[in-house]
Parts: structure tokens; C-alpha cells; sequence
């Protein structure tokens, strides 16, 4: 079982910078691939980005490629997402999550957080 729980977010200014946190319970976070989603008012969970457990392999969506760095630490227990260059199309709820294998399919995540609202104002 893991358990995860992010903090971190709020509102900015589009252009501002936020440092999302996800902290994970359970001694094997170091086994498991971490991701990012979000999701958007009316608008369906997407892929953000995501990391496998030795960090060496990272994925991100192109909306947020250039702009946003997933990374984590193994010792900690967490792994965060730095969003530099926000835009008011990046305003949604942004959920961590933790599966085996990263996939960008939301489906295949079998454990997640409780969310944390991202809201850039214009």
C-alpha cells in the first residue's frame, strides 16, 4: 500500500513559478513510478509528467515539456514537480500518483493523492 499526499499548490500569476510535493507512505515508494496528473473544470485527468524509481527515465506531456521538472528523492519519500512559465491553461487540480510501471494512462495508476488546486490568474 502507498499513500500519498501533495502540498504545494495555489494561486500565481501567469509567468510565476510552483513547487508541487507529494509525500508517500510505505517502505517501497523506492519500486514504484511516480506521476503527475491534472484535471481541469468539465475537462477529463490527464498525463502531466512522470518518473520511474531510478529517476532515470522522465516523461512529460508537450503542453508542459520545457516548462515543468519532475524529479524525486528516494530517501525522502517524495517527489515534486516544478512548474516555472505558468499559463492560465495549466489551472486544474493537480493529483500525484504512484504505479509500477509509467504509463500515461490514468488508468493504470493504481494509487493516488487527494489532489492540490493550481490556479494562474491572467
Amino acid at each position: 500500500q502507498v499513500q500519498l499526499v501533495e502540498s504545494g499548490g495555489g494561486l500565481v500569476q501567469t509567468g510565476g513559478s510552483l513547487r508541487l510535493s507529494c509525500a508517500a507512505s510505505g517502505r517501497t515508494f523506492s519500486s514504484y513510478g511516480m506521476g503527475w496528473f491534472r484535471q481541469a473544470p468539465g475537462k477529463e485527468r490527464e498525463f502531466v509528467a512522470g518518473i520511474n524509481w531510478s529517476s532515470l527515465n522522465k516523461d512529460y506531456a508537450d503542453s508542459v515539456k520545457g516548462r515543468f521538472t519532475i524529479s524525486r528523492d528516494n530517501a525522502k519519500n517524495t517527489v515534486y514537480l516544478q512548474m516555472n512559465s505558468l499559463k492560465p491553461e495549466d489551472t486544474a487540480v493537480y493529483y500525484c500518483a504512484a504505479a509500477r510501471t509509467v504509463f500515461r494512462d490514468p488508468l493504470t495508476w493504481g494509487y493516488w493523492g487527494q489532489g492540490t488546486q493550481v490556479t494562474v490568474s491572467s
